[in-house]
């Protein structure tokens, strides 16, 4: 299945690491804080101004992009692959 975006938005897939605690315990994804750093997917077309014309995106697809927190509060399962779904004022930085 294929995802595509509307307007500013963009998909991103969450980076996830296995950490080691300090003791040396390997930590899952599921049990530290998702990382707020992932790589984007899918672009939609662009923002579209008051005055009707459409400015296309900062970022493209492949970007590493760094993300608040909270940010992307929309998930979806695309293919058994969790991906969120946020608009491009969320994201803070490209990592170049």
């Amino acid at each position: 299945m294929k995802i595509r975006p509307l307007y500013d938005r963009v998909v991103v897939r969450r980076k996830e690491e296995e950490q080691t605690s300090a003791g040396g315990i390997v930590l899952p994804g599921s049990a530290k804080e998702k990382p707020n750093q992932g790589e984007i997917v899918a672009i939609g077309d662009g923002k579209v101004l008051d005055s009707g014309e459409l400015r296309p995106l900062s970022v493209k697809v492949g970007d590493k992009v760094v993300f608040g927190q909270y940010a992307g509060s929309n998930t979806i399962e695309v293919d058994g692959e969790e991906l969120i779904i946020m608009g491009e004022s969320e994201i803070f930085a490209v990592v170049e």
